[in-house]
């Protein structure tokens, strides 16, 4: 069954709410409010017009796009940023460019990609001791390079 979650755009961005490119795709383009140039090396906030109701139990998970990524090596930093149920403010794109040129950014460009997804209900508890598995605390290339 389909959740709603309500928005709202910032007055003169309407034009820029969320759109899926195709039904079935799982997330949502988001597109920059504003023209920016995103310098080398450097990370730019790019606002984008949009503000969320998202309802308890729910996050939206703000997403690099696939092709930025490929072609210009622009991404997005804390990814997936969170936007949390209780937040009201206006959803951001917090972008870095990797790459050596300058990135320009206009107004209406696809940015990042924002999927809603549904939170457990989780319960953390204390222990003493944990279960030993195989892993135990290997980590951070532990597993070896393939």
């Amino acid at each position: 069954m389909p959740i709603t979650v309500r928005f709202k755009m910032q007055e003169g961005a309407e034009d820029l709410a969320p759109k899926k490119a195709h039904e079935d795709d799982a997330a949502w383009d988001l597109k920059s409010r504003v023209d920016v140039e995103a310098a080398p090396g450097k990370v730019t906030l790019i606002p984008t017009g949009l503000f969320l109701e998202l309802p308890a139990g729910y996050e939206a998970q703000i997403r690099p796009r696939s092709g930025l990524a490929l072609k210009h090596a622009v991404t997005l930093l804390n990814t997936p940023g969170t936007i949390d149920a209780g937040y009201r403010g206006e959803v951001c794109v917090i972008l870095f460019n990797a790459g050596e040129n300058v990135f320009p950014v206009h107004r209406g460009d696809r940015i990042a990609q924002m999927v809603i997804a549904a939170l457990p209900e989780v319960v953390l508890t204390p222990a003493v001791e944990l279960n030993e598995t195989d892993r135990n605390a290997g980590g951070f290339g532990s597993t070896g390079i393939h």
